[in-house]
């Protein structure tokens, strides 16, 4: 297939499919070169990463299928940033930049950004970008309690990883001396440019098959598409500002308030958090780059799903938080935890839009936010190890179905092999198993969460940094759904740490987590008789909890 095209309007709607297809495909490729080659099982087994394919100007054409969307949303803002700092024309084959800054990448040190140029017969034509978290970063190790930023890790501000396909030594050296797995976070950062490489020799490939002498005029075009396409489903929504607000727990009496404020005009939507909670001295503050991506891309999911995102997905969005709210804080803010802020948002701007299109939003997950769990000691024979367990709750039931059991959203983070966490760390997983009665009560029913119970195998003691939420405030339902069940966390003598901080946990000793439910959908008294006692016969909601949360007689 040969085409000269160079203009955004002279592509043809099949070839335009065929080629937008195939780069997508090219993002893939990537992806699976980041996955065959990454050393961490954060990478390998959980996920947490993404790849995108970028135009000469930093924004985004295609990116993979199956990364995290937080990440492929704010990728192309850091490109830009290191367009700033190293202009286009100073870029060369081989180079590669990296960063882990929070405010300039993706809200907190543990994700290294990098991004490598794409050139085609010697001109640059785009950009190759990946982010994935790294095993390490120093510091604190990844926890919610540090009072500032520089607790939290070493960080690294737009530097070339690569120059002209060489090392920086001085880099590399700096970095591997300010972290517990070395060989890890190298692994893990080469094969993040061994994806880059994918994807622009797929680039460059495509380039070559179809004519075309650059991405400019092709990713205009994908852009224009998927801008009309959300412009398309906002303007069939009234116009009007619709509110909400969401409380969570916070850190220990600081609760977190979401207030959120969605305004429709026309074919263009606001959202404005005025009325959030300040910004606080622990980990759990969200930077501005997270809560633009978590709250355009819940938009995305209920208004467009089924168009493929690039940078034109969002430009029909805008969003605000004040300057020093926990949505927008000021440097050096402790965010490392930032998560445990940015997940809540798809469940506030879903409860204000709740009114005026039922139809398409879901409840509160109970994952939302995730409940992490990392452990770092060392195992029997003297070795460092660092171990997440990425594991979810229940998502949020919606107005067609129950809400899927233990799946992550808005993230969308994979749980990982058991076999595979097991083999890398002196832990044991004795349970992972579905947790009844954690689905709120509707309609439709929330997603399950889980009950998981590991032992601490290593020889001494060992560290444990918790990430947790949503005890005190579960998820909760909509439209006349219960809540989802709460958070807990504890040891096996009976005790409780503290969800949010770091603690020492001694040989032999047992944690159990369980991971909330989703809310429910609907008011309860209206679930088909048939679900529920094909849930109680599964084994989902007991016989007690069908008599207590729909009204069923014993």
């Amino acid at each position: 297939m040969m085409a000269t095209h160079d203009r955004h309007d002279t592509f043809d709607p099949i070839s335009l499919e065929i080629y937008w297809s195939r780069l997508i495909s090219i993002a893939d490729e990537a992806a699976t070169g980041l996955l065959r080659t990454a050393f961490s099982t954060i990478v390998r087994e959980s996920n947490d990463f993404a790849t995108v394919l970028m135009d000469r100007n930093g924004d985004s054409i295609s990116e993979n299928t199956g990364g995290i969307a937080s990440f492929s949303c704010i990728l192309p803002k850091t490109t830009k940033t290191f367009l700033e700092r190293f202009p286009a024309e100073t870029w060369q084959p081989g180079d590669c930049v990296i960063t882990n800054d929070p405010w300039l990448a993706t809200g907190h040190l543990p994700d290294f950004t990098a991004v490598s140029p794409i050139f085609h017969k010697g001109k640059l034509v785009g950009f190759a970008g990946s982010i994935s978290h790294s095993p390490d970063v120093g510091g604190a190790l990844w926890s919610a309690d540090c009072r500032e930023l520089f607790e939290e890790g070493i960080r690294i501000p737009p530097s070339r990883l690569f120059r002209a396909g060489k090392r920086n030594k001085d880099l590399v050296e700096v970095l591997l001396a300010n972290v517990r797995l070395p060989r890890q976070v190298m692994g893990d950062l080469e094969a993040q440019v061994i994806a880059n490489e994918v994807c622009a020799r797929g680039v460059d490939e495509f380039l070559g098959d179809t004519g075309l002498p650059d991405l400019q005029g092709l990713g205009a075009a994908l852009h224009q598409r998927a801008d009309a396409a959300m412009r398309r489903a906002i303007a069939a929504l009234p116009d009007g500002t619709w509110h909400s607000t969401l409380e969570a727990d916070g850190f220990d009496e600081a609760i977190t308030r979401i207030a959120c404020a969605v305004t429709i005009k026309g074919e263009t939507m606001h959202i404005d958090f005025a009325g959030s909670s300040k910004q606080v001295d622990r980990g759990i503050n969200c930077v501005m780059n997270y809560t633009h991506a978590y709250s355009v891309y819940p938009v995305k999911c209920a208004l467009d799903p089924f168009t493929p995102r690039n940078e034109g997905s969002y430009g029909a969005i805008t969003v605000s938080a004040p300057e020093g709210s926990i949505l927008n804080p000021r440097f050096p803010a402790a965010c490392s935890a930032r998560q445990l802020t940015g997940h809540l948002l798809a469940g506030a701007i879903y409860k204000a839009l709740a009114p005026i299109m039922p139809d398409k939003i879901i409840a509160e997950c109970g994952g939302a936010p995730t409940m992490r769990a990392l452990f770092s000691g060392l195992d029997g024979a003297g070795d460092r190890f660092s171990q997440v367990l990425f594991a979810s709750g229940g998502m949020g039931a919606s107005p067609h179905r129950d809400g899927l059991p233990t799946t992550a959203f808005p993230t969308n983070v994979g749980a990982g092999s058991i076999e595979a966490y097991e083999s890398v760390a002196p832990l044991v997983v004795w349970k992972k198993r579905l947790r009844a009665d954690s689905g709120g009560a509707g309609r439709f029913r929330g997603g399950l969460g889980q009950e998981v119970e590991i032992e601490v195998r290593a020889p001494d003691e060992v560290r444990l940094s918790l990430l947790s939420d949503r005890r005190d405030h579960p998820a909760q339902g909509v439209l006349g759904g219960g809540a989802g069940g709460a958070a807990v966390i504890a040891f096996d003598d009976g005790t409780r740490p503290h969800p949010k901080s770091r603690t020492t946990v001694s040989p032999g000793t047992r944690v159990t987590l369980l991971y909330p439910g989703g809310g429910g959908y609907g008011d309860p008294a209206t679930r088909d008789p048939e679900a529920l006692a094909a849930d109680i016969r599964d084994g989902y909601v007991s016989a007690a909890g069908a008599t207590r949360d729909y009204g069923a007689k014993p």
